[in-house]
């Protein structure tokens, strides 16, 4: 059973989200908060798989509701998932630093919403076409951060490889197709990059990869 927090200020879209995710046999809605700080409050009380949060919200923000979930260690198995009403929100870069796993928009539909909800709660990064094209061009002006490039060098050739592909979208099945190894030995290896980078999920690594010059956002290369 997936295990589901909604935090959004607006009643009317809560319901709406908890009527979808309840008629599903595979989710339950543990708790709603209308703000961010009641959020925090919640997810510590109730430790869902995951935190739906809305972006913009009165009292705490989404960018620091998925901050203070992030850095508490006893929600480490906390993923968020950050809604939006834009798919350029100009505050999408520094949610997933936060640390979120991912962005919905609004706008999409019941059964794209449901998908990306068991998505998200096993574990794979979570990002809207319009969010992914945003990333990108943002790291097509910016040249790669020298900060990440730091942490390269403590990644071995195939977790570098692993770390790419997670950047591509690709699945844990998809890369050990390509990498021509099992599924386990591919999740093993993204596994260990998240650790060696201190990254909270697969979203993170994402990031990490534009930042640190591993993939190209001109080229879709490294």
């Amino acid at each position: 059973m997936i295990r589901v927090l909604l935090v959004d200020d607006q009643p009317l879209l809560r319901s709406g989200f908890r009527a979808l995710l309840e008629a599903e046999d595979d989710i339950t809605v543990v708790a709603e908060a209308a703000d961010g700080r009641q959020g925090v409050d919640l997810a510590r009380m109730h430790r869902p798989d995951l935190a739906l949060v809305d972006i913009q919200m009165p009292v705490m923000d989404g960018i620091e509701t998925t901050r203070r979930i992030a850095a508490d260690p006893a929600l480490a198995g906390v993923r968020v998932v950050i809604l939006t009403n834009y798919g350029d929100d100009e505050h999408v870069f520094q949610a997933l630093r936060a640390g979120a796993a991912g962005f919905l928009v609004k706008d999409i539909t019941p059964d794209d919403f449901l998908h990306s909800v068991r998505v998200a709660a096993r574990g794979d990064a979570l990002l809207a076409p319009s969010i992914t094209r945003r990333l990108i061009s943002h790291y097509v002006n910016e040249p790669p951060g020298g900060g990440a490039n730091r942490f390269v060098a403590e990644l071995t050739n195939r977790e570098r490889e692993a770390v790419v592909l997670v950047a591509r979208g690709l699945s844990n099945g998809e890369i050990a197709t390509r990498m021509v190894i099992s599924p386990l030995t591919a999740k093993t290896h993204v596994n260990r990059a998240m650790t060696k980078l201190h990254a909270r999920d697969r979203a993170q690594l994402v990031v990490f990869a534009y930042e640190s010059g591993l993939l190209s956002p001109r080229t879709g290369s490294h």
